[in-house]
């Protein structure tokens, strides 16, 4: 078996059909990657080409793990689109089809894809994973990922609601960066209301 990463950044008709292939399977059994149903072309192909003009852009990667060839697993990040954020970026889609579920594919996407947005200079990955997804949280976990908050009982599958995890993990800073956290001063600071 061999397992290869690819990084397009532009699509043909076999790419989004490939694509659509895992989505459209993750979907189907019920995964959390935005749809409630398992999407149509009508909607991976446009999600794609929005995806591939970001990385065109500068702006995200997408990887994407063949397995003997075919796309089995993907994944992406993709830069905060605010002035303010612009080293941080938020890791989504990531999946792998049911049929190549066990062959570390996920852990493969997520670690190139943290690779991939260090060499890119960004600061600061996020995420967000369904509280259930207790697999996907404990992979994040070993992987780095930290949980920094929480929405209880927001992601809605029909009539069941579950949590949203926050997660993020710091891949580091020039040294001419000031980290002020929440310390007093600097341009939007304002006194404490309360002594």
């Amino acid at each position: 078996m061999r397992i290869d990463l690819t990084w397009p950044d532009s699509a043909d008709e076999e790419l989004q059909s490939a694509v659509h292939r895992v989505m459209h399977a993750v979907a189907g059994l019920g995964g959390a990657i935005g749809y409630p149903e398992p999407p149509g072309r009508e909607q991976t192909d446009p999600w794609l080409e929005e995806v591939l003009k970001a990385v065109r852009d500068g702006d995200a990667r997408l990887a994407l793990a063949r397995v003997d060839g075919t796309v089995q697993a993907m994944g992406l990040w993709r830069r905060s689109p605010h002035a303010v954020f612009t080293r941080t970026a938020e890791v989504a889609k990531i999946m792998a089809h049911p049929s190549a579920r066990g062959l570390g594919l996920g852990r493969l996407v997520v670690s190139a894809l943290t690779a991939s947005a260090r060499a890119a200079g960004l600061e600061t990955l996020t995420l967000s994973v369904r509280g259930n997804n207790h697999g996907a949280i404990e992979l994040y976990e070993e992987l780095g990922f930290t949980e920094w908050g929480r929405l209880p009982n927001v992601v809605e599958v029909g009539r069941e609601r579950y949590d949203e995890v926050h997660m993020s993990i710091a891949l580091g800073r020039t040294p001419d960066v000031i980290p002020r956290g929440s310390g007093p001063g600097g341009p939007g600071s304002s006194p404490r209301r309360r002594p």
